[in-house]
């Protein structure tokens, strides 16, 4: 095993890149349907999306890729982009806008940390929308250790949020 450093504690995942099929479709998915900001193009080949005016959260590229079938399921590579919300109702906002638009929701849970959506975008890269309960909210055992699950998400008090 490697020495004892540890990465700093600050240290954040600044953006991840795709490689996608089509780059306007996947444009229309992260930009039209999930709420991201294009800030950047490469000509046709490639754009920069964000939230918020960062210089890119999510890169879309077809380099290598374009008119490409998905990749395989069953083989290494990305299992999903997570992207985190600041608010509970603010991952209401966009369950009740992926509901509203049918779009295919692949799944729904309560990690205890967190509570989260999965889809999978046009290319069927997974897709995490989620939210973080407050830290001290975080379920830990008798030893401090910190006990995540996966449970049921209560998507009816979760739409609830912003109902009313």
């Amino acid at each position: 095993m490697m020495n004892e450093y540890k990465i700093p504690a600050q240290t954040r995942i600044g953006h991840v890149h795709l490689k996608v099929s089509d780059l306007q479709r996947s444009l229309d998915f992260y930009c039209g349907l999930l709420g991201f900001e294009k800030m950047a193009a490469y000509g046709d080949q490639a754009a920069f999306i964000s939230a918020g005016g960062y210089h890119h959260h999510i890169g879309l590229n077809t380099w290598q890729s374009k008119g490409a079938p998905p990749a395989p399921e069953y083989a290494p590579g990305l299992y999903h982009t997570a992207i985190l919300y600041p608010e509970r109702k603010d991952l209401a906002v966009i369950l009740q806008r992926l509901i509203d638009a049918k779009y295919q929701i692949t799944g729904a849970s309560d990690h205890g940390v967190s509570e989260a959506i999965y889809l999978d975008d046009p290319d069927k890269n997974g897709v995490e929308l989620y939210w973080d309960r407050p830290r001290e909210q975080w379920p830990m055992d008798e030893n401090g250790n910190l006990g995540m699950y996966t449970r049921r998400l209560d998507i009816e008090g979760l739409l609830n949020t912003i109902k009313g």
